[in-house]
């Protein structure tokens, strides 16, 4: 898996974001272990509830088209058309995360609008502590 090229579709997808209430662009690609790659943006909605995030709409799009195996996802977060820090998942995104991921999900936070600088984190790094099946268990 090239890293970095994860990352610039990431920054590319932030490109098709519809943010018109907060202007905070986030676009996503997502790696499934079946090599194919998923992307998504934000989308925003005047009544807020609505809006879905961009790491949801890749997994979503990815599970629509029988995905069940992940790799890697790169976050981009842009604002006034700069990334100028890093942009990790939201809670409800990382739990989504944990549902179809491992906690070695690996999790790249963009740094720039090249895409050749991020951070990496695992999905335990960003998510100790999770909810998941096993807390269905008697």
């Amino acid at each position: 898996m090239d890293k970095n090229m994860l990352a610039k579709l990431a920054v590319k997808a932030a490109e098709n974001a519809y943010a018109p209430y907060s202007g905070f662009k986030v676009g996503a690609a997502l790696l499934a272990a079946s090599g194919k790659i998923y992307t998504g943006c934000n989308i925003e909605n005047a009544s807020f509830s609505p809006t879905v995030c961009a790491e949801r709409n890749a997994f979503f799009s990815a599970i629509n088209a029988g995905e069940r195996n992940f790799e890697c996802i790169a976050v981009a977060g842009v604002k006034n058309g700069n990334i100028s820090g890093i942009c990790t998942p939201c809670g409800v995104c990382r739990q989504v995360m944990a549902e179809f991921c491992s906690e070695n999900f690996l999790v790249l936070s963009v740094k720039n609008n090249e895409g050749t600088e991020f951070e990496e984190y695992t999905l335990s790094d960003l998510l100790p502590f999770s909810f998941g099946s096993d807390n269905f268990t008697e």
